[in-house]
């Protein structure tokens, strides 16, 4: 029988720690949510390792150590109000409802909602409320968000997303460049966004965030 207690440990203290998040409550989120339990059965021998897994439905879980720095960077608070898209079967939703004070989770499959429902429930994290919907379309009618975390790739962020994040907020994103990847983080002040780098990563691009070229003579 697997030991995913020893497994996640050893993913703090050998993926994570040692990317630089030593913040406590990411630590304590990352040691508490069973990774395992928020992948398919087959995938479950990979949940740890350091590597993205892929969920399928166009749906992939970050590796620990990227899904780690996009957390250290927005230095989310137990007061915010978090939005958090493309969230699979829901563990990047109930590691962030471990240090926020509420997540809306928006993915796009029914069934994959329905899972997720299941498992954050059977898991414990009642701060979680996950619906249905284009991940590009954020969800409106609970916002404006202090946090927005998308993920998986983008090359594009619509407006509409940025309307949804209160002034003073931040967006993680990890920019898809010809294919280069960089995670960054937006600071709305005043209606605008100011983008600041964190480190280099890669995603697959998800559905609604890819850049489509322009047909010009």
């Amino acid at each position: 029988m697997t030991d995913f207690a020893t497994l996640r440990t050893t993913m703090v203290d050998t993926q994570i720690r040692p990317s630089d998040v030593t913040k406590f409550p990411i630590i304590d989120a990352m040691l508490s949510v069973r990774r395992e339990a928020y992948v398919p059965d087959s995938k479950q021998a990979a949940a740890y390792a350091d590597t993205i897994v892929d969920l399928g439905e166009g749906r992939y879980l970050l590796d620990p150590r990227t899904f780690a720095r996009i957390l250290d960077a927005l230095d989310i608070q137990p007061d915010e109000m978090v939005l958090d898209l493309g969230c699979g079967f829901g563990y990047s939703a109930a590691v962030i409802g471990h240090m926020a004070e509420a997540v809306v989770a928006v993915e796009t499959n029914e069934a994959m909602v329905e899972t997720a429902e299941r498992t954050l429930a059977e898991e414990g994290s009642t701060n979680v409320v996950v619906t249905a919907g284009a991940l590009s379309e954020g969800h409106a009618k609970t916002g404006p968000y202090d946090v927005i975390v998308i993920e998986g790739a983008v090359q594009t962020v619509p407006s509409s997303l940025i309307d949804q994040l209160a002034d003073g907020g931040r967006i993680a994103c990890l920019f898809d460049q010809a294919g280069m990847g960089a995670i960054k983080v937006g600071y709305k002040i005043d209606g605008a966004v100011s983008w600041r780098f964190v480190c280099n990563a890669g995603a697959p691009v998800l559905e609604g965030f890819a850049k489509h070229d322009e047909f010009s003579l």
